[in-house]
C-alpha cells in the first residue's frame, strides 16, 4: 500500500471527476485515493441522499420541486481532518448514518432526477471544486457538473458484484431476502439513472473506465491514485519551461 503524499510537496490543483453506478466504490475508493495523493474528496451523492432523507422525514414528494429545492439549502457536508467531505449535517446534527438506509436507497433515484433540485445543488458542487486539488465523486460529474475536469474516471462493476459489496457493508446474510432486495434496488436504480432525461448516468466521452469486478479494494485505489499522479505528471511536463532539462 502506498503512503499519503507529503504536504510539503508542490500543492495539487487538478480537478478529478470520479463517476460510476451505485455501490461501484466511488466513495470509499475516491476517499482513499484522494488521501493518498493529498487531495480533498467530495461525495456528491451524499447531498442527494441527504435531501432524500429529509424529504421522507418532511413528506416532500418528488412531484414538489419547489419543496425539494428548499430542502437543498438545509443540508451541509462537513470535512474531516483529511479534507474529506464525508459527513452530512442537517440542523447541525450528524445524519450520515441516516442517509445510508434502505428507504433512502429506494427513493433517491426519483428525488435525484428532479431538475430543480439538481440545479440547486449544481453550483454548490462547482464551487467546491473551483480551487482544484479535489476528487469529486458522483454519477454526472464528468458529463454535467465538471465537464472541464482535468481528469475523468468512471468506476464500473456488474450489478451482482455491487450488490455483494453493499450486502457485506451492511452485515447482511448473502442470498437472504435483504440481500435480494439490495440487488433488485440496484438494478432499478441503474435503470432509472441511465434513462432519466436530466443528467443520465453514462461515462463521459473522454473518461477512463476502470472495471473493478474481482478487484481488491487496494487494487482499485492504486488504479485511481495512479491515474491522478500520471495526469499531474503530464500537466507538469506541459508547463515546464522550454529551457528546463
Amino acid at each position: 500500500m502506498g503512503s499519503p503524499r507529503s504536504n510539503t510537496s508542490e500543492p495539487a490543483h487538478l480537478v478529478v471527476a470520479l463517476d460510476g453506478p451505485g455501490s461501484s466504490g466511488k466513495s470509499s475508493v475516491g476517499a482513499a485515493a484522494a488521501l493518498r495523493v493529498g487531495y480533498r474528496f467530495c461525495d456528491t451523492g451524499l447531498l442527494y441522499r441527504a435531501v432524500t432523507w429529509l424529504s421522507l422525514l418532511r413528506g416532500v414528494a418528488a412531484s414538489d420541486p419547489v419543496g425539494l429545492r428548499a430542502l437543498a439549502g438545509e443540508v451541509e457536508l462537513t470535512a474531516d481532518e483529511a479534507g474529506r467531505l464525508s459527513s452530512v449535517l442537517v440542523d447541525g446534527i450528524d445524519r450520515t448514518a441516516d442517509v445510508h438506509t434502505p428507504p433512502v436507497d429506494v427513493a433517491v433515484s426519483a428525488i435525484s432526477a428532479v431538475p430543480e433540485l439538481r440545479a440547486a445543488l449544481l453550483e454548490r458542487q462547482r464551487a467546491l471544486a473551483a480551487t482544484g486539488g479535489i476528487v469529486m465523486a458522483g454519477r454526472d460529474i464528468g458529463t454535467v457538473v465538471l465537464p472541464e475536469a482535468d481528469l475523468k474516471l468512471f468506476l464500473d462493476a456488474s450489478v451482482e458484484e455491487r450488490a455483494r459489496r453493499r450486502t457485506r457493508e451492511r452485515g447482511l446474510e448473502p442470498g437472504g431476502p435483504e440481500a435480494e432486495a439490495i440487488l433488485a434496488a440496484l438494478r432499478e436504480r441503474d435503470r432509472l439513472d441511465s434513462t432519466r432525461a436530466i443528467a443520465p448516468l453514462h461515462p463521459a466521452a473522454d473518461a477512463r473506465i476502470i472495471a473493478t469486478d474481482g478487484n481488491r479494494f487496494e487494487d482499485t485505489v492504486d488504479a485511481v491514485a495512479g491515474a491522478i499522479l500520471d495526469a499531474e505528471a503530464r500537466r507538469a511536463s506541459q508547463v515546464e519551461p522550454s529551457g528546463a532539462r
